[in-house]
């Protein structure tokens, strides 16, 4: 990984061991040249190992001896840009603590300059334009170093040699403050004291980051975040909140050590924490988190968000700036589709090259489950046990879209790109597509893409220019690959794929899948018993018309009559409507998906019939499980299909909601076992948008501890593109 500081540590280290050689970056990665005994490079690799700077890693090393050459000292000489780019491309990476203390050091020559970084962090992807990571190839060539910084970046026992960010107050990027239209005359030392004041008056803010812009609000006052969810048409899904360190954090959540180093990581994720009891004393938690006892925190990442916090002194929200089902804001121009949401805009002059929204992650029964991985962790390289046959573009998902490229034994995954709802977000899509095959010089020989004719991911892959050739992979063969992949297995799996919807082979829409698979093919083991999705996509918003669908399975005509919540949830018209739908099979696709049966079970025990954002139901049910209930429901598995109607039946009967809740959860788990009984000999792989329920995922893993998850990447359609990197079908 190249702009990790790892050239200037390797010449302290050839200088302390007396080393004449040379350093050198290229489009593979590192490249060094030593005069020295095998005993003596032993030693230097050694120590190479095992004294690191905070962000380097070593992928492999390889030692090959050359013919003599005669060096007068050891040397870091330019970069090489021939030849084919496997080099990682560096992550954006939080403010290290050195720089942090220079920030608000009053004798320091970059005293509260927001941009202040050095070798060990800063930005990265989110700046460059092409491989080798050198200061031409980003958006910082914009900025002549003036005479003390190029001297700081061309010294190699300078903490900031190479820092391709590298600037100050008087060559470096600057912020501007301005108002719906112009530019607010204030002076620069003022600048960042005004804006704190606005947020302070309850203003919304929208703040110019690394990756793109966040709209931010004061978290503590109810009548700002209130106004926030209105202008941006968010009623109930929960914001994430900034604060300034662990003792703030302390106060809004329960955190354990496994969550405050994720907290305190150089990555700086938002990190789902159970939030206290008396939460609300300290942010407006009605406001940030309707409804809901999680809270997504996390710690500035940014000199700017660090001035940020500490002008405000208050935790404060901190979302995406975008359109709904749109791609995240990197420019004024994008910027200015919110212009009725914020009402200021602090901004700068350093241009976003690669949008990357922030990364999401928790942790489940000691395992870090990534929900969104971007800013920080992506892109990501995955070494694969075993190369590939061809140079592969995969396309991903619909929803929650990464693309990856892959070759030799590397995939390429991108950073989070979201759902393709629209011509933004398409175009964005082909953005990040274009970025990879740019950076990487990638010319890819196959693209694989979803088996779903519908998904603009699949319509984009068949329009290739280079009419090259196509493989199609069944979505959740895809997930469970996904996992393999990381975990460098080989051989046969037992999968668990659970999630919202996936197209199946019969034309049916998949989600509850027992798949026993390799990476030529899969045998579909078992699934959910089809039912069907009153109105078809108007489902996946309405828990209601599950639940109907299944009444009318249960009970038919007699369902009309019943007093359930669900029922309930509709008008005598609607109901006899929908009644006719599902007998007559229209606008009712059948659907296996476990996704839907959360919903389903949502409606009926009365906690939501409408959601206003995906997985909305799955965090109500997890509010209500109560680990000292125990038992579980019935339900009857037959010829592959577990057939969930004698659970229904039996929930209706159920008084209690708490009881219903965690005995639903018990009888999911009691499920897999039942199907995995018959195929034990093999490993068992859970993935799908489902796991990411932190209670489902917790049983299943106090059930089977072997269990495998992915951990790097997320179980959500996130994953979908690595997994379709390595199918060899």
């Amino acid at each position: 990984m190249q702009g990790v500081g790892f050239r200037p540590f390797v010449y302290a280290l050839a200088s302390d061991l007396k080393l004449t050689g040379e350093i050198r970056n290229d489009t593979k990665g590192v490249r060094i040249f030593l005069n020295a005994t095998e005993e003596i490079l032993s030693h230097f690799v050694e120590r190479l190992q095992n004294e690191l700077p905070p962000l380097a890693s070593i992928h492999h090393i390889e030692v090959t001896q050359v013919l003599p050459k005669e060096f007068e000292g050891f040397f870091i000489v330019s970069s090489d840009q021939s030849g084919e780019h496997t080099a990682g491309i560096p992550p954006d990476t939080a403010t290290c603590a050195v720089c942090k203390k220079e920030l608000f050091d009053s004798s320091n020559r970059r005293y509260r300059y927001p941009f202040i970084t050095c070798t060990h962090c800063g930005p990265r992807y989110s700046i460059i334009y092409d491989l080798p990571y050198d200061r031409p190839n980003t958006s910082m060539r914009f900025f002549a170093m003036c005479d003390e910084c190029r001297r700081e970046y061309a010294d190699p026992l300078d903490r900031r040699y190479h820092a391709q960010p590298i600037g100050c107050w008087e060559c470096g990027p600057v912020l501007s403050l301005w108002d719906k239209n112009e530019a607010l005359s204030v002076k620069r030392e003022a600048l960042l004291d005004v804006a704190s004041q606005f947020l302070l008056d309850g203003k919304i803010l929208a703040v110019k980051g690394v990756g793109g812009y966040h709209l931010m609000c004061d978290a503590t006052n109810e009548e700002a975040v209130g106004r926030l969810r209105e202008r941006k048409r968010r009623p109930h899904k929960p914001f994430a909140v900034m604060v300034n360190d662990m003792k703030t954090a302390r106060l809004l959540a329960q955190v354990s050590d496994q969550e405050e180093a994720l907290l305190l990581s150089k990555e700086r994720p938002i990190v789902l924490l159970q939030a206290k009891s008396d939460a609300h004393r300290h942010i407006s938690m009605d406001a940030v988190a309707p409804g809901l006892d999680r809270i997504g925190l996390f710690l500035p990442y940014t000199p700017l968000h660090l001035l940020l916090l500490e002008g405000t002194d208050r935790p404060l929200v901190a979302t995406s700036a975008n359109m709904t089902d749109e791609p995240l804001c990197t420019t004024c121009e994008s910027l200015g589709k919110l212009a009725g949401v914020y009402d200021y805009v602090l901004d700068h002059d350093r241009k976003i090259v690669n949008g990357c929204d922030d990364s999401v992650v928790t942790a489940v029964e000691g395992q870090t489950v990534v929900l969104r991985r971007a800013r920080g962790y992506a892109p990501a390289s995955v070494k694969l046990p075993f190369r590939l046959p061809q140079k592969v573009l995969s396309m991903g998902a619909n929803q929650k879209n990464t693309v990856a490229i892959g070759f030799d034994d590397t995939v390429i995954l991108s950073p989070h790109i979201g759902d393709l709802d629209g011509i933004a977000s398409v175009t964005y899509y082909e953005k990040n597509i274009e970025t990879l095959r740019r950076i990487y010089n990638f010319t890819p020989e196959v693209i694989v893409h979803d088996q779903h004719p519908g998904y603009e991911s699949t319509k984009l892959a068949k329009q290739n220019r280079e009419k090259l050739p196509l493989r199609e992979i069944q979505h959740h063969h895809a997930h469970i690959l996904g996992v393999m992949a990381e975990k460098g297995i080989e051989g046969k799996v037992f999968g668990v794929a659970f999630d919202g919807t996936g197209y199946g082979e019969d034309g049916a829409l998949w989600g509850g899948e027992f798949l026993v698979c390799d990476y030529e093919g899969f045998e579909r083991a078992a699934h959910l018993k089809y039912f069907k999705l009153l109105g078809g996509e108007k489902a996946i918003k309405e828990p209601r018309r599950v639940a109907l669908s299944l009444l009318f399975e249960c009970f038919g005509d007699k369902a009309l009559e019943m007093k359930t919540p669900s029922v309930q949830a509709f008008s005598r018209n609607e109901l006899h409507t929908a009644y006719t739908m599902w007998q007559k099979g229209l606008n009712a696709p059948l659907s296996s998906s476990m996704g839907r049966l959360f919903d389903a079970v949502a409606s009926l025990v009365g906690v939501c019939q409408m959601m206003s954002f995906e997985g909305q139901s799955g965090m109500l049910l997890e509010m209500l499980y109560d680990p000292n209930i125990e038992g579980s429901y019935p339900f009857e598995y037959k010829d592959g299909a577990v057939d969930i109607a004698p659970m229904i039946k039996t929930i209706l009967e159920e008084q209690d909601i708490k009881t219903a809740v965690t005995k639903f959860f018990h009888t999911i788990v009691e499920m897999i076992a039942t199907v995995y009984s018959d195929y034990q000999h093999l490993p068992l792989v859970l993935s799908g948008g489902v796991f990411q329920n932190r209670v489902l995922l917790s049983l299943m893993l106090k059930r089977f501890p072997k269990a495998m998850i992915p951990n790097d990447f997320p179980p959500n359609d996130g994953g979908i593109a690595l997994g379709q990197a390595v199918y060899r079908g």
